[in-house]
């Protein structure tokens, strides 16, 4: 850790706590972050009030330890989408435990990792914004040490940055993002247009071309023969700018991809890369893996393919208490749109916790959402009260995360032992 990471993240520490973070004890107010962390409050007598979302310490430290081992396994460099949480404490132990850098995906984002210190992002997608540019340029002047890549994927685009970055110092090293078909989000749509898109940034002073990127994630109709056929042409497209020299000069050649659905394809194919003439920096940037869910990333993760090669463990819970029992068939809780991720799936009823008793949440789902209230279905064998609460498992890290600025990360016996704090 760089001296000027720890200072910023003792700043973090240092902060007060007080009515701006959600579910924390009322009486914690006026505490510094280090000092409440340091009393190990217990999530469930501890003063804690619900809605409260809270991290698994254990399992957090899993999907950490697990991701730097697939890596290392596989001969990946990694730098984790870090959009997935927004939180530098994270980014800090994803690098601790291996990662390359950081990718992020939009201006403010790279502010908040340069912020705390953080020597290397990946930034995966186009940047065209004259303002962000100067900062960036501002930035890699300023340190030596600071290493920054950039997508680009059109002739304009390479024209609008060149024009803002008029001036500039060091070059702002880029990439050729190759789309994922036609149809797919952002990218250069043909090989031929790659190679245009790369005379532009040859014709620049301010741009360096440095690798080939992509996104299989945006594949239309995703499965594995199309994901591994783009990923080729993704591979081919490295080699073909090899041969006609476009990176002489460089130290290594940089190819990127892989979300967190296909990170396995990501790993076979780039085994398969055959040798250029500089070494290859074949870089992994699944995001999601950190926290991981209990729907959407639950079903897609690649280790269900590969489950001998581990197993991620959803880290995220949200603990909501019963306010209402209408009916015999009907419950509500107090946490809605505004505490948990829906966009890709509602939240799952998990667990009921009364008097200090756990139990599964049998007979309990959750059929809709308000803004501050959950509506839950009961069967007959739902044991349920009004004042019970109700653990809820979330799919969806990126859009959890960005409900919660300081979360909890908890103990499996529910003393909390840290506090993650996020900047979105």
């Amino acid at each position: 850790m760089t001296a000027d990471t720890a200072q910023s993240l003792a700043r973090l520490a240092a902060e007060r706590v007080d009515h701006r973070f959600k579910g924390l004890p009322p009486d914690a107010d006026g505490l510094t972050v280090a000092e409440l962390a340091g009393q190990r409050r217990n999530l469930f007598t501890g003063g804690f009030a619900t809605p409260v979302l809270a991290l698994s310490a254990e399992r957090l430290e899993h999907n950490l330890k697990l991701m730097e081992t697939y890596a290392a396994r596989h001969g990946l460099a990694f730098a984790p989408h870090g959009k997935t949480s927004m939180a530098p404490q994270l980014f800090q132990r994803q690098i601790e435990h291996g990662a390359w850098g950081i990718t992020l995906a939009v201006p403010h984002q790279v502010r908040v990792a340069r912020a705390f210190g953080t020597r290397r992002v990946f930034l995966a997608n186009e940047l065209v914004d004259a303002a962000a540019l100067r900062w960036i340029a501002a930035e890699l002047d300023a340190d030596p040490d600071f290493e920054l890549i950039c997508y680009v994927d059109s002739v304009r685009g390479v024209e609008l940055m060149d024009a803002a970055l008029s001036g500039a110092g060091r070059p702002v090293d880029v990439v050729v993002e190759l789309a994922a078909g036609e149809g797919a989000r952002t990218g250069v749509r043909t090989e031929t247009e790659c190679a245009a898109v790369a005379d532009a940034v040859a014709g620049t002073r301010t741009l360096r071309l440095v690798g080939v990127a992509g996104y299989e994630g945006e594949v239309p109709k995703a499965d594995s023969e199309r994901v591994t056929a783009w990923l080729r042409r993704l591979v081919a497209l490295a080699a073909d700018f090899d041969k006609a020299g476009r990176f002489a000069g460089l130290d290594g050649i940089v190819v990127s991809a892989g979300g967190s659905a296909w990170f396995d394809a990501v790993a076979e194919v780039f085994a398969e890369i055959p040798e250029l003439s500089l070494p290859v920096l074949k870089l992994l940037r699944s995001g999601a893996y950190v926290s991981h869910d209990d729907g959407h990333y639950r079903k897609l993760t690649p280790f269900n393919r590969v489950p001998e090669e581990g197993a991620l463990e959803p880290a995220f819970r949200l603990w909501t208490q019963v306010v209402s029992r209408p009916s015999a068939e009907q419950a509500f809780v107090n946490a809605g749109k505004r505490d948990a991720a829906y966009d890709l799936d509602l939240p799952f009823a998990q667990v009921i916790r009364r008097d200090g008793a756990e139990r599964p949440a049998t007979g309990v789902s959750v059929t809709a959402l308000s803004d501050q209230h959950a509506w839950l279905a009961t069967t007959p064998e739902a044991d349920l009260e009004v004042g019970d609460w109700v653990g809820l498992g979330l799919s969806h890290p990126c859009t959890s995360f960005d409900k919660w600025q300081l979360i909890p990360v908890a103990e499996a016996d529910g003393t909390v032992v840290d506090y993650v704090r996020t900047f979105f």
